[in-house]
């Protein structure tokens, strides 16, 4: 069982990027399925998060109104929309998928917001 992230990658200030999380070899029902990132220096911050019972989500204030996760339970995958991209957006975004206390997470996928 395992959740593999895609989507990083390069872009400029003011810019979008789309993260997928999906999972293998299990399905996301009943787990909350979000993002940690962590840029370098820094510790992991948490991102966004989605239940994937009832699509109810948290943001963390520093993403608000910018970024936005949402669920295709039939494809079992979760997505970050992550528009109006800032330099600060810049680290390693690892996916994760909880179950009362048990966590999965993916190997993270970079995203550099550069000009």
């Amino acid at each position: 069982e395992h959740v593999v992230e895609s989507g990083g990658g390069l872009v400029q200030p003011g810019g979008s990027l789309r993260l997928s999380c999906a999972a293998s070899g299990f399905t996301f029902d009943y787990y909350t399925v979000g993002w940690f990132r962590q840029a370098p220096g820094k510790e992991r911050e948490g991102v966004s998060c989605i239940d994937i019972s009832n699509g109810e989500t948290y943001y963390a204030d520093s993403v608000k109104g910018r970024f936005t996760i949402s669920r295709d339970i039939a494809k079992n995958t979760v997505y970050l929309q992550m528009n109006t991209l800032k330099p600060e957006d810049t680290a390693i975004y690892y996916c994760f998928a909880r179950i009362l206390r048990s966590y999965t997470w993916g190997p993270g996928t970079q995203v550099t917001v550069t000009v």
